[in-house]
């Protein structure tokens, strides 16, 4: 059984833009899909089911990802980190067969690698995998994980995210050849012209 999409779509992009007008997640890319638009139909694509964390006030983040298809859950205490974001979004999709975890800022991910961290959790052993994809050497994004973390997941919180998880338990790094995994929108000088 594949692995419940989550699209981590919750942060503020302050880096983006220090006063809050402009949200990454809603700049154009080349051609005039939104960021996040891209990040989610990749992983839409990939798996059947697809949750989709965002925080109040979101600005039409989650009118964008219900059109596309996503479940959309608001995390009111999003602006405390991603790891309560993260958790938010685990309560949701449950129950799940495990979660491929990706980042609405990052639409240059390939399909291929996405396909190959849902496998690595839906075949893994007894449900304790996490897939990480790895290029040149370098840890990226996505990350999946199997059914078997599903209480360490829920213990989380704050801004570390899922980043504990991965230096306390064994991680299968998944080769590919995609610079897309280590590719997010940090500033507007992340924006391809």
């Amino acid at each position: 059984m594949a692995p419940t999409g989550i699209l981590l779509a919750a942060g503020r992009g302050r880096r983006f833009d220090p006063s809050g007008a402009r949200n990454k997640l809603l700049q154009r890319l080349p051609g005039g899909e939104l960021v996040v638009a891209a990040s989610a139909r990749r992983l839409l694509a990939c798996v059947p089911r697809v949750v989709a964390v965002v925080p109040p006030e979101d600005g039409g983040v989650a009118d964008a990802l219900r059109a596309l298809g996503c479940e959309v859950t608001v995390c009111a205490h999003a602006d405390t980190g991603m790891g309560a974001s993260l958790v938010h979004a685990i309560r949701h999709s449950l129950p799940s067969e495990g979660w491929l975890v990706a980042l609405g800022d990052m639409p240059f991910v390939q399909d291929t690698t996405l396909a190959a961290l849902r496998d690595a959790v839906a075949h893994g052993a007894d449900g304790h995998t996490i897939a990480v994809p790895v290029s040149g050497g370098r840890r990226g994004n996505p990350v999946a994980f199997g059914a078997g973390h599903l209480d360490a997941l829920l213990a989380l919180g704050g801004d570390q995210g899922a980043r504990r998880l991965l230096q306390t338990h064994p991680v299968t790094g998944i080769e590919v050849d995609d610079p897309g995994i280590l590719r997010d929108i940090d500033s507007p000088s992340d924006l391809p012209v």
